[in-house]
């Protein structure tokens, strides 16, 4: 679901290239979700390989981190673990929009509709068994570091952004701004056009970074406040929110009454909302440790005979988009001496 706070949001556009040598700590599996949803052929279905393994979320990996390194930028790429019990009602209604998606898509295949095949081919996306190893083995061969968070990856990737280990977190939802990132990237790709879902409409796509400091200057809360005002609005753990309380209907009752506790209006249905650990989940979430993030050189060879050789990808292509990494690694290099010298 993600929670709901665009209302309520300062945003600024930005640009790829704004990060370049910037470590940036990005949601590993919405960024896969991400790539299983849109990269697929004109049926709906994802790509695989000759032994019928999926490999659209090897390929988005691939080419957003060679533009990424081609930029300088360093990524570093946070796993999902176990996720919190208060989670399972978000998890069930997911897994039934996906149900009724599969049952959707069969129908409009055997209609002929393709648009729509496509549409509902997208919502069935689900995590299968070994991309998460797939993703990590190529992003190891790139150098890339990856981090495996006990609980939930983005409460992670917030919390190296506080204990300056990474500038920014990116992610497509707002909830890391409640579980403390110093600064959120949204749409941390290309810019580009999408189209919106059943509409022959087009929308411009830009990076775009979100200063949590600033929003909760602008907004003139504290971050404990924030959580409850995405207590109201609805989160991952308590997905149905309050009844007609959008995010500026709720950004007015904290204000005015300082806290879920003090709401009036709510004080029936809260009694049923854990909003206890609900605080506790975002404010002192459980995360991974880290010390340091260690950078590695990619091993051109070993991407090739693992995405060539192993899972079917054109050997032409592959390692003409690596040639191009290379090359504009070494141009940054030469660009960097000639700085210091």
């Amino acid at each position: 679901m993600g929670l709901d706070l665009k209302g309520l949001i300062t945003k600024e556009k930005t640009t790829l290239e704004s990060f370049a040598s910037k470590v940036i700590a990005i949601d590993a599996y919405n960024t896969i979700y991400q790539f299983l949803s849109i990269i697929r052929g004109p049926d709906g279905m994802l790509l695989s390989d000759s032994q019928g393994r999926v490999t659209s979320h090897l390929s988005g990996l691939f080419y957003r981190n060679i533009n990424f390194l081609s930029l300088g930028i360093k990524p570093v790429y946070v796993f999902d673990g176990k996720s919190p019990t208060l989670k399972a009602a978000e998890v069930e209604r997911r897994r039934q929009i996906k149900k009724e998606a599969t049952i959707r898509y069969e129908k409009a295949l055997a209609e002929g509709n393709m648009e729509d095949v496509r549409k509902y081919a997208q919502q069935t996306t689900s995590m299968q068994d070994g991309m998460v190893e797939d993703a990590k083995k190529l992003l190891g061969l790139f150098g890339i570091p990856y981090i495996q968070a006990p609980s939930e990856g983005e409460a992670t990737a917030a919390h190296l952004t506080k204990t300056g280990l990474a500038y920014a977190s990116a992610s497509q939802d707002y909830d890391s701004i409640l579980f403390g990132a110093k600064k959120l990237v949204r749409n941390f790709t290309n810019s580009g056009r999408r189209k919106l879902p059943s509409r022959n409409t087009y929308i411009e796509i830009e990076p775009e970074i979100i200063d949590t400091s600033k929003v909760l200057s602008d907004l003139g809360v504290t971050p404990e406040q924030l959580v409850d005002i995405g207590i109201l609005i609805g989160t991952d753990f308590n997905p149905d929110g309050f009844e007609r309380i959008g995010p500026k209907t709720a950004l007015k009752m904290i204000k005015e009454h300082g806290r879920l506790e003090d709401v009036p209006q709510i004080q029936d249905k809260l009694v049923s909302i854990p909003y206890d650990e609900i605080r506790k989940i975002f404010l002192n979430p459980q995360v991974a440790e880290v010390s340091e993030i260690k950078f590695g050189e990619p091993d051109y060879i070993g991407i090739v005979k693992y995405l060539s050789d192993e899972r079917s990808f054109s050997r032409d292509r592959a390692e003409s988009s690596l040639n191009r990494l290379q090359k504009s690694t070494i141009k940054r290099s030469h660009t960097l001496e000639q700085w210091f010298t």
